[in-house]
């Protein structure tokens, strides 16, 4: 029996996990915290926010995976007067609808963006410069990066196709991001799979292959491997409980600049008290600024977007992530030429920053999914549908 080690109990971590105890490996995953899930956790309490907006998307073979798997379970599904409330900030005020000029990139049969030119550039030949700073910050929702436009076409172009889709790949799990989690660790758990928590590792065990399925900083100190490095993106995160109020938009997207607000008891009234609504937003903040910059730019779309929120405030949470938002590819690179997974010597990287492909968890999904097919010695199709 193969025996394998997995360093990290978020999604990465957990889908490893799942992999390897599903082709007969003797499986044991050590979790730094006191709880499984990583950036994919949910807040315990009245108010279950998760660390940041989060949705699971249905276009890519993760949620053909965890669904093969009922995982998934229950979903919140939008309610469409609820939907018809999404607002868009151009030009300092709400509206209904894109600018027109924005549609021109979202037209089905539109050539694939180049890698090696930026989004702006590429953007503002199809679409004039107006269309292509639009589309660059909606695209935001996706990347949680403060310069879109700066970013490699093609990057750019995959999100945005995936978050503007009819009818909308987004989905929510009811309760949070956590009831996912607790089927995975479950799943895990009735594999065999030994999970220790609070259990740091400091020095990697050397009688049997490694997925490190952290954070790339955490990587980069654990395995003293300084190239260990990728564009990411600093955000300032808001989550608000507030009365409840008619009229309240459902979400907000920031045409000005990059910036979204979601109500997310707009589809799940189970992550707040009865007669209040869970709020959460964030906003990508530059290399400069502050996460009181950040947070100044929420409050100005909550005051276009949920009047009188300031009087109605029943909790209150502000947070940065800096640099735990995903890779973003540069102009002249893709996911091929981000870390690499295997890191020799039967060390193997897996997370959302890594060589994979995919839009947000998707990357860590993939990437753990190779890195057990290399550290185990199978191929990768086999391992998808063991």
């Amino acid at each position: 029996m193969h025996r394998i080690t997995v360093i990290g109990g978020g999604l990465a971590g957990l889908t490893a996990a799942i992999t390897a105890a599903e082709a007969g490996a003797k499986v044991t995953v050590h979790e730094a915290h006191h709880t499984l899930g990583g950036r994919a956790r949910t807040a315990e309490g009245p108010y279950r926010t998760n660390e940041g907006p989060h949705a699971l998307y249905n276009g890519g073979p993760h949620w053909a995976w965890l669904k093969q798997r009922d995982l998934i379970g229950p979903l919140a599904p939008i309610p469409p007067l609820e939907a018809a409330r999404l607002r868009l900030r151009h030009k300092g005020v709400l509206r209904r609808t894109p600018p027109f000029a924005m549609l021109k990139l979202l037209r089905p049969g539109l050539p694939p963006a180049p890698v090696d030119t930026d989004f702006l550039t590429w953007a503002t030949g199809i679409a004039g410069e107006e269309g292509a700073r639009g589309a660059a910050h909606y695209s935001a929702v996706a990347l949680f990066h403060h310069d879109p436009g700066a970013l490699s076409a093609a990057f750019v172009q995959e999100r945005l196709r995936r978050a503007t889709k009819l009818p909308p790949e987004a989905h929510y799990p009811v309760g949070g991001w956590a009831t996912v989690v607790d089927r995975m660790a479950a799943r895990a758990w009735n594999l065999g799979v030994r999970m220790e928590t609070l259990s740091r590792v400091d020095s990697l065990p050397t009688d049997t292959p490694v997925v490190v399925a952290t954070s790339l900083d955490a990587a980069r100190r654990l395995l003293a491997d300084p190239t260990l490095t990728w564009t990411s993106g600093r955000t300032a995160l808001i989550d608000l409980a507030v009365r409840t109020r008619r009229g309240d938009a459902f979400a907000v997207s920031d045409l000005d600049s990059p910036g979204w607000i979601e109500r997310f008891t707009a589809q799940d009234r189970t992550l707040a008290p009865a007669g209040e609504q869970l709020i959460q937003g964030q906003i990508p903040v530059a290399p400069h600024e502050s996460k009181a910059d950040g947070v100044a730019r929420a409050e100005t779309l909550l005051d276009l977007a949920f009047g009188g929120w300031r009087d109605r405030v029943t909790w209150r949470s502000e947070a940065l992530a800096n640099g735990r938002t995903g890779a973003v590819d540069l102009p002249g690179t893709s996911w091929r030429d981000r870390p690499a997974i295997d890191r020799g010597d039967g060390v193997y990287l897996a997370g959302d920053q890594v060589a994979a492909p995919g839009v947000l968890s998707e990357v860590s999904f993939n990437s753990a999914l190779t890195a057990v097919s290399l550290a185990l010695g199978r191929n990768a199709l086999d391992l998808k549908h063991a």
